[in-house]
């Protein structure tokens, strides 16, 4: 006659060789996930938004500055990073698009640097019978980045900018040239903070 199984025997042999084989695939697959977990939790309670890594500081550094006009701010800890290829003019109004480098925290910024024209300032995008006005105030570092984010799909489709200066507006990024080097400033930018769009 067979074995009868106890009535109050909950954890049969058999139960317990497939818990122990159900729980060493799941440490194990916990493990093996953890290994290709790129992004960690941020509990430093410091701001990423702008930080650097050390290779594209590098990058950028030997690579792409050759097409940079530097400035060293020793007084700031800060070197400033503007396109060769920007228009420079005594008279009329121009706005700037900086890298600035900040080596002692390891980031990088955007500062729109406006010439012959004050804060704050209205530019306005056209392209294909749409308009767009940006209203631009002197500001945080991520409030000129959000200023940014907004302007790159104009930058990108390539759209006439003016700004606007004494109730007149004047055209601004207009020259191939100055789009070409808008364009390059913002896929570096991207690519030294590590998001590449």
């Amino acid at each position: 006659m067979p074995n009868r199984q106890k009535t109050n025997e909950i954890f049969t042999p058999e139960l317990i060789r497939v818990f122990k084989i159900f729980g060493l695939i799941s440490v194990g697959l916990v493990l093996l996930l953890s290994f290709f977990n790129t992004k960690r939790a941020n509990n430093s309670g410091d701001d990423l938004t702008f930080r650097m890594t050390s290779s594209s500081r590098l990058y950028f550094l030997n690579v792409r500055a050759i097409k940079y006009d530097r400035e060293s701010r020793s007084d700031a800890g800060m070197v400033l990073f503007r396109h060769g290829k920007r228009e420079v003019s005594e008279a009329d109004p121009l706005l700037d698009l900086v890298i600035i480098l900040n080596s002692q925290k390891d980031d990088a910024y955007l500062y729109l640097e406006p010439t012959n024209i004050d804060w704050p300032l209205e530019i306005r995008a056209s392209q294909e019978g749409k308009e767009e006005i940006f209203h631009l105030q002197n500001t945080n570092n991520a409030e000129f980045l959000a200023y940014v984010r907004e302007l790159q799909p104009w930058i990108i489709a390539d759209a006439s900018f003016e700004v606007k200066k004494d109730a007149a507006w004047t055209p601004i990024w207009s020259k191939p040239k100055e789009k070409e080097a808008l364009k390059t400033i913002l896929e570096d930018y991207f690519r030294l903070i590590n998001e590449q769009e």
